[in-house]
């Protein structure tokens, strides 16, 4: 619920009244300050539009019927009638005004007393009406108003707060308020996930037959609401793999959404009659089909020292290597016939660059140095230095945007489109340095 004097919190409408309860105290009588909603969406968490509509066209009828007998009575009693007239038509006439652009604004939100100090119904946004009720204080100014609302309301505007007491506080009347809340409504309902009702029973008793057919060893994970489940997998190398399912309350006539870390796109084959046993063995098929990949991979891992990334996942495919030789573009251009498929990648790679690889455990860190020569760093906002001169008697690495800073600011440089021209810092030799577009 939204309470908004100095400060804007979120908290829950009081409970709805009794089926017997008098009409004048659901709809709020000319002293009543309070209005009690009798929503089941405020009470159970269901939507149910169309009750609410109806309540709200009772407190129209109330309306109406507060306006016709108090015009009966100034009729019957002129005498009395004509000094309220004069002592209240301006106030009413504003009233009047400021209801009309409310209601073409709000059409589900109505006064509930003859002062117009509490307003309770709908707010709409996306074709979702939210329960709503506002106080105002005396001298009806809406800086110092109260407002309430139901706990769907106060779920989807719980991060906007802050943005809701600056509103509060620079509406200058209730109609603008209400403009600027359904404003921040529909951004809000844009980043809210869909608040859905709980599942029925036979979704939980689904779920649990088709994890028993599977295997509870099977099971790594599962949320309390039974939305989320973390499947395990090992393939034929014995390389453990998660599968991440998000279900949905349709479950099991609609596929859940799957989360898993493969280099390639996983599409599940669904049916009303599939199962969890249905996606773990598809799960399977598809490692399978990746098991050549992942062997040439981990052998690059085992035996080579990986400098990018540190901590590869399944789904990375780059792998960023140390060396100690340079140039390899001569070797790799002359030895490229000796290319065999028939042996493994990094077997390929020493036939035809002619180099051993050095593994982690061989090299210190000091032995390979790969600080950047400009900022004496190793990694710069995630980066790691990918520029070395061109000279095999230097040989310096630097980071991309460290040399481009660099040569930016050499006289002697010059640029061609995003290629740059100029010395090394270090050996004063010709290089050269071509940037992403972006960065230019």
């Amino acid at each position: 619920m939204v309470y908004a004097s100095a400060r804007v919190c979120l908290y829950g409408l009081p409970p709805p009244p009794k089926r017997d309860a008098p009409l004048a105290r659901l709809c709020g009588s000319a002293g009543s300050t309070h209005a009690h909603p009798s929503s089941l969406a405020d009470r159970f968490g269901v939507e149910s539009r169309e009750p609410d509509r109806q309540r709200m066209r009772l407190l129209w009828r109330s309306s109406f019927r507060t306006a016709r007998c108090r015009e009966e009575e100034r009729e019957k009693n002129p005498a009395f009638a004509v000094p309220f007239v004069v002592e209240c038509e301006g106030v009413e006439q504003e009233m009047a005004a400021g209801l009309g652009s409310l209601l073409r604004e709000c059409p589900l939100l109505l006064p509930q007393n003859r002062e117009g100090s509490v307003y309770e119904g709908f707010v709409t946004a996306q074709g979702r009406d939210f329960h709503i009720r506002i106080l105002l204080p005396l001298d009806r100014q809406v800086k110092n108003a109260r407002i309430q609302c139901s706990w769907r309301l106060k779920k989807v505007l719980g991060g906007y707060q802050q943005i809701l007491k600056q509103r509060l506080q620079q509406s200058l009347d209730l109609v603008s308020f209400m403009v600027e809340l359904k404003t921040i409504l529909e951004v809000a309902l844009k980043n809210t996930p869909e608040l859905h009702a709980p599942p029925p029973p036979q979704y939980y008793s689904d779920l649990i037959r088709d994890i028993e057919t599977l295997g509870w060893n099977k099971v790594v994970f599962i949320d309390p609401g039974f939305g989320t489940i973390k499947l395990k997998a090992e393939d034929s190398s014995g390389r453990d793999h998660v599968i991440t399912l998000k279900l949905n309350p349709k479950y099991p006539s609609e596929p859940p959404d799957c989360l898993v870390d493969l280099p390639v796109p996983f599409a599940v084959s669904w049916s009303p009659q599939s199962s969890l046993l249905s996606i773990h063995s598809q799960f399977l098929a598809a490692l399978e089909s990746l098991k050549e990949f992942w062997n040439a991979l981990d052998e690059i891992d085992e035996k080579t020292w990986v400098l990018e990334p540190e901590k590869p996942t399944r789904s990375a495919t780059l792998r960023r290597i140390a060396l100690v030789v340079n140039p390899l573009k001569i070797k790799l251009n002359s030895n490229i016939h000796l290319w065999d498929p028939e042996i493994s990648l990094l077997s390929n790679l020493k036939e035809v660059l002619e180099i051993d690889f050095p593994s982690r455990e061989a090299l210190k860190q000091s032995d390979f140095s790969m600080d950047c020569g400009i900022c004496y760093a190793y990694r710069l906002e995630g980066a790691i230095p990918d520029q070395v001169c061109d000279d095999p008697h230097c040989g310096q690495p630097f980071h991309q945007a460290c040399l481009f800073e660099w040569l930016r600011g050499l006289p002697s440089s010059r640029q061609s489109f995003n290629v740059i021209f100029g010395e090394c810092p270090y050996c004063n030799k010709q290089i050269t340095l071509k940037m992403s577009m972006k960065k230019v």
